[in-house]
């Protein structure tokens, strides 16, 4: 069996997945964060343009959403399978993951293309920003299921320890956008139209190398069409497990609702251009975290699916150190250098002025959330979907839903009570998560060594 994780170091197992994977979640954020930049560069209506772009944000989330349920949840338990030697479950997890991603795609088209008017209002529109977000999510939507297929299917490229040729997915579809972009935006002026037509384009010929790479000889799990026959049981393990990251997905999106509605009521357009510039950081941001947690996963679940559980203990200790690590050096520099990391997105002296102190507010405590990022990891890793539910919902929609609505009414605090909300929750919702992990782990680990 090839990329067997119960061999060699555990450090360099994980490193050699999560070194590609962080380069491809870089390459991944390039899409939405490419186009950002560009449209904040347009001479006229710059401001109004990212405004509308960041209003989508909650759509963009929600088919993410169910990229993790159907992606994300499948992969992790064809990775135990594969561990357990069982590879005709393990492509048959892959081919259910699949057709549930191209059915599930179909439908987000047809739904978000009929209600978008309404969604884009509630979601912190203006009749200024509408046409600009309108014009953006129209065309999105007519290539969402690409982007599903793309980025959902790529995680069992990176599950069977294909690492680069997951990197390279992402990175053809990365460089076609790069292209594109200024092509579409500047030269035909397209504006909007244009950045997310590049988009649909370039994620489009990712998804066509995804399953190029699936179907191929290199593979070691095959996508099979005998395995798009729905599986009840299958079905239900991969929505379970994959429940995890749609509930983190989902109440993103909530709260980027919430955070919108009520920087609309306290500071209009303006701070909802600052969320948007603030998202996009924490985008960049984050990307090593999610690298390195995403290639920490196959890992833990491939040997505790062999029962090497000290190899397991290994992998958790290595995921965490790095992760608390690099998030407090990225918190330090964000503290310090606020004002260049704004300018990346938008240059408008209004927004530069409202961002510097809700940047520093927004990130204060940055390390705290890579202990939920560990904690969220290693239960999906090891099949324990009610954990993973549970603290998603606990971190976004117990504690952060509720501080946006409640904080900003407190002592006047306005806009800056929305901003306060994350590293509350970061502190809170992070710590539990981590701690349960580590108490729930280790207790499980003895009883399984005895």
């Amino acid at each position: 069996m090839k990329n067997d994780f119960t061999k060699g170091s555990v450090v360099s197992n994980i490193l050699k997945i999560a070194f590609p994977m962080t380069l491809a979640q870089l390459i991944n954020v390039l899409y939405n964060i490419v186009d950002r930049i560009y449209i904040g560069m347009l001479p006229e209506n710059a401001t109004l343009s990212m405004t509308g772009m960041g209003i989508t944000l909650p759509i963009i989330t929600m088919i993410a959403a169910f990229t993790n349920l159907f992606g994300m949840g499948g992969a992790p338990l064809s990775s135990i399978a594969r561990g357990h030697k069982d590879k005709e479950q393990a492509e048959e997890i892959m081919g259910n993951s699949f057709i549930l991603l191209v059915y599930s795609g179909i439908i987000l088209t047809i739904l978000g293309l009929i209600f978008k008017k309404p969604m884009l209002y509630f979601f912190g529109a203006s009749p200024d920003t509408y046409v600009y977000a309108n014009a953006y999510i129209t065309i999105y939507l007519m290539g969402s299921i690409f982007v599903m297929i793309g980025l959902g299917m790529n995680s069992f490229i990176n599950s069977q320890g294909f690492a680069k040729t997951g990197m390279i997915s992402v990175l053809i579809g990365a460089i076609i956008n790069i292209i594109l972009d200024p092509i579409f935006i500047f030269l035909f002026d397209m504006g909007v139209k244009g950045a997310a037509l590049a988009t649909v384009i370039s994620q489009s010929v990712s998804a066509l190398w995804v399953l190029r790479f699936l179907t191929g000889k290199r593979t070691i799990l095959k996508l099979r069409v005998n395995n798009f026959k729905l599986n009840k049981i299958i079905v239900m393990r991969i929505t379970m497990l994959g429940l995890s990251g749609f509930v983190m997905a989902v109440t993103n999106s909530a709260v980027q609702i919430v955070c919108n509605a009520k920087l609309k009521y306290y500071g209009g357009d303006l701070y909802i251009g600052v969320m948007t510039v603030i998202n996009s950081i924490r985008e960049i941001i984050s990307m090593p975290v999610t690298g390195l947690t995403n290639g920490a996963q196959p890992v833990i679940g491939f040997n505790y699916g062999a029962g090497s559980y000290k190899r397991v203990r290994k992998a958790i200790k290595f995921m965490s150190i790095g992760c608390i690590s690099y998030t407090v050096i990225a918190w330090g520099i964000l503290h310090t250098f606020p004002h260049f990391f704004i300018q990346i997105f938008n240059r408008d002296p209004k927004i530069i002025d409202a961002g510097l102190s809700s940047l520093r507010i927004y990130f204060f405590g940055f390390f705290m959330m890579s202990l939920q990022f560990a904690g969220q990891c290693v239960f999906v890793a090891l099949g324990k979907s009610k954990q993973a539910v549970f603290f998603s919902l606990l971190r976004k929609a117990i504690i952060v839903i509720p501080l946006t609505i409640i904080l900003p009414q407190l002592y006047g605090l306005g806009s800056t009570g929305v901003f306060l909300a994350e590293p509350i929750s970061n502190f809170i919702g992070g710590s539990a998560c981590f701690f349960t992990m580590i108490v729930l782990v280790r207790r499980e680990l003895k009883v399984k060594e005895l």
